[in-house]
């Protein structure tokens, strides 16, 4: 299996339980995992024959900017919308992770992951 992955993909949004998460926001980070046939592309050096990581980009920006309650939710968004928007998928996983969340203990972040065959 071939792989497209973007890699802790930053953004700045506005998901949370708490109220005030969703109105002062917090920071997060994205991976995405594409399982992907771009065999084509090793030979042709052609960006149409291979799943642009530009487009994967757009969808999670796009879905990280609309607020929800649970990162779960935000992840099957992205999940969905690569699915649904993206010829040739054949896996996905998705792993979007809140850091500094407000639960009083030092970790880096809290993470969901979701993975699709």
């Amino acid at each position: 299996m071939n792989y497209i992955t973007l890699t802790n993909i930053r953004f700045h949004a506005f998901h949370g339980v708490f109220e005030q998460e969703r109105l002062t926001g917090g920071e997060y980070t994205v991976s995405v995992r594409v399982g992907y046939d771009f065999t084509l592309a090793t030979f042709t050096d052609n960006v149409e024959d291979t799943l642009n990581y530009a487009d994967v980009y757009e969808i999670v920006k796009r879905e990280m900017m609309k607020p929800s309650r649970l990162i779960e939710h935000v992840a099957g968004r992205i999940a969905r919308s690569i699915k649904s928007e993206l010829t040739g998928v054949l896996s996905l996983s998705v792993t979007v992770t809140k850091l500094n969340p407000p639960m009083g203990g030092q970790m880096d972040g809290a993470s969901v992951e979701l993975n699709i065959e």
